[in-house]
């Protein structure tokens, strides 16, 4: 058989790197536990007319159908798509399940989306995100716009200690952009934010062309907007230099007061971590007032690790509107750049902290019954997969990252025996009462790579 080509854009983790993004994930879910979250899965799935009316995805969304769907079918096997992010997702869970839901409903969804996008370092076809979310029934105060940042803050600071770099969070609010075009006389909003989401892509001439000459804004329209998104700072700073443009509007003076308010909360109880960043826009539709992009500092090329914002008619059944806000961290992106820049490392690729020897093939049952009196007592053991020389045995051990090999009483010894192969040490032990030190237990993440 030839050796199949890898497929781009669909990442496989090694096991030791799976042990990294387990790390990952497992830290922010604590952290937003630990706030009051949920946990909850939707399926993978969502109507395709649905996943194509929130912004510039419809490109990138994958269609799901059967190899052999007649032409003529009007399932939905031909009108289902793979979301390609969470929060679609969440907004039809919503709408289905309110009857049965407290509002505001506060949760967080650690689960794969896909995108048909071009693969590079970081951004997949099948990407893991980690998300939270608080949805309101018909309103939603501004507090919890607050509440999302210092969550996120938290949950990566949490990292911080195991070899992650510091987090830079930059807010933006979409009622001080869209105040200040409106302002200035910009009839296409959407399109405006949309094409001033792009100027890490195409830069000031970039977006400067499409503003003009797509977008249909004068010459002094397209400068406003862009003086506008060179704005950043701490709140008293943007609120500052944006009145300093000279442009009035009711939407703009909103937008600007509750920037600043979450500004302040977030460096009273984050310092250095939150600042305003006018060039923020989030590129799709249904963002209506803060919005959040993050950067990992001194990887700043990554892009952002962990995005999202306020949106108020998402979720809908004509009725009522469920407003919301969220954040989404990319847990493929973010592990990405820490295995390949060697920022973290776990202790070992396999869980196992006990090899349990086999002395000979007749005597396997005896390592079987160690290895069960072990793992009774919560210790990961496996057992040697075959009775070769002992020296054998340890080697393989050793090659696996298993601190501790485990001989076994019999004809060899009254009493078994447990060694440490990496100092030597070795004591007579009991599989009811032998336990290995805390830090040897399960597989640990260390800051810094791995060790040569």
């Amino acid at each position: 058989m030839a050796r199949p080509a890898p497929l781009s854009g669909f990442p496989e983790l090694l096991p030791g790197e799976r042990i990294v993004e387990e790390h990952i994930t497992a830290t922010v879910r604590r952290v937003f536990s630990l706030h009051g979250y949920a946990g909850i899965e939707t399926r993978a799935v969502e109507p395709l007319d649905r996943l194509v009316a929130k912004g510039e995805t419809s490109k990138e969304v994958y269609l799901l159908r059967r190899l052999h769907a007649d032409e003529t079918d009007t399932t939905d096997d031909r009108t289902l798509g793979l979301h390609f992010d969470l929060t679609v997702p969440l907004a039809r869970y919503v709408v289905e399940n309110a009857g049965r839901l407290q509002f505001p409903f506060k949760r967080f969804q650690i689960q794969k989306a896909w995108r048909g996008e071009r693969p590079q370092e970081g951004r997949y076809r099948e990407f893991l995100q980690a998300d939270i979310d608080v949805v309101g029934a018909d309103e939603l105060p501004f507090h919890y716009e607050v509440e999302a940042v210092l969550v996120a803050a938290h949950a990566l600071n949490a990292l911080t200690g195991d070899g992650l770099p510091a987090v830079r969070i930059g807010v933006n609010n979409r009622k001080v952009s869209q105040g200040f075009y409106e302002g200035v006389g910009v009839t296409d909003v959407e399109g405006t934010l949309r094409t001033i989401d792009k100027l890490d892509k195409i830069g000031d001439d970039g977006v400067r062309a499409v503003l003009t000459d797509q977008i249909g804004l004068t010459r002094s329209q397209a400068e406003a907007a862009l003086e506008l998104a060179r704005i950043s700072g701490t709140g008293a700073e943007v609120e500052a230099r944006v009145r300093n443009l000279g442009v009035s509007h009711p939407l703009l003076e909103e937008g600007l007061g509750q920037l600043r308010a979450l500004v302040d909360a977030a460096g009273a109880e984050v310092p250095g971590v939150v600042t305003a960043d006018l060039r923020i826009a989030r590129g799709l539709d249904y963002y209506t007032g803060t919005v959040y992009e993050t950067v990992l500092v001194g990887h700043e090329d990554l892009g952002s690790i962990c995005s999202g914002g306020r949106y108020d008619s998402l979720a809908t059944d004509g009725r009522r509107t469920y407003p919301g806000v969220g954040l989404s961290i990319g847990v493929s992106r973010l592990t990405s750049r820490v295995l390949s820049a060697g920022l973290m490392h776990a202790t070992r690729s396999v869980p196992a902290a006990v090899l349990v020897a086999v002395t000979d093939e007749d005597e396997r049952a005896r390592s079987n019954a160690d290895a069960a009196g072990l793992r009774a007592r919560g210790i990961p053991a496996e057992v040697a997969p075959s009775a070769a020389k002992f020296g054998k045995q340890i080697r393989y051990a050793d090659r696996r990252g298993i601190p501790f090999v485990w001989f076994p009483a019999g004809t060899r010894r009254e009493r078994a025996e447990v060694k440490d192969i990496r100092s030597g040490e070795q004591v007579a032990a009991d599989a009811a009462a032998w336990t290995p030190p805390a830090d040897d237990l399960w597989p640990r993440v260390l800051p810094g790579p791995a060790p040569a």
